[in-house]
């Protein structure tokens, strides 16, 4: 079956025809094939595999800043739709957990500070689990087998229980 590569979303095409992958850039042109023959020169060939390992390094970091660029609004965004998420669906939380408190005119309005106040003791309480729960984690111990080879001789085992 025919199809389009620019509507793959895993085709180099498509990534190119999207943004989501560098197109512009002086890097790439060094990774042309070029059909010309070279007449083998040691000092040539040692400064070829020089400039191939800076060039990936420079090309490495063109495409992390290139990506973080990209990726630049994501956080606010996923913000902004977890927090819209979380009014919409305020009946779905424990009575302690909401955040909105109801008003004589039936507006809702968020404390900011009370929220503040809860999130921090959150928070506090997920780390204070979290280490305790490091705590608890029993250290195996190992101890020390001996194996008999088959043509004779021993062999020491360490075995975890």
């Amino acid at each position: 079956m025919k199809r389009n590569p620019r509507k793959l979303a895993w085709t180099k095409s498509f990534r190119r025809a999207h943004g989501k992958e560098m197109t512009v850039d002086s890097t790439l042109q060094f990774a042309a094939r070029r059909n010309v023959p070279v007449r083998y020169n040691r000092d040539l060939i040692q400064t070829t595999l020089k400039a191939m390992s800076r060039v990936s390094e420079i090309r490495a970091r063109r495409e992390r800043a290139f990506y973080k660029a990209r990726m630049k609004g994501n956080k606010e965004r996923q913000r902004a739709e977890d927090r819209k998420l979380v009014e919409e669906n305020q009946h779905l939380l424990p009575p302690s957990e909401r955040w909105a408190v109801e008003k004589e005119d039936e507006s809702m309005e968020v404390d900011v500070d009370k929220v503040k106040e809860k999130v921090a003791r959150r928070r506090k309480e997920i780390e204070e689990d979290e280490m305790s729960e490091e705590e608890e984690v029993p250290k195996i111990k190992s101890k020390r087998k001996m194996k008999m080879k088959v043509g004779g001789g021993v062999e020491e085992m360490d075995v975890d229980e």
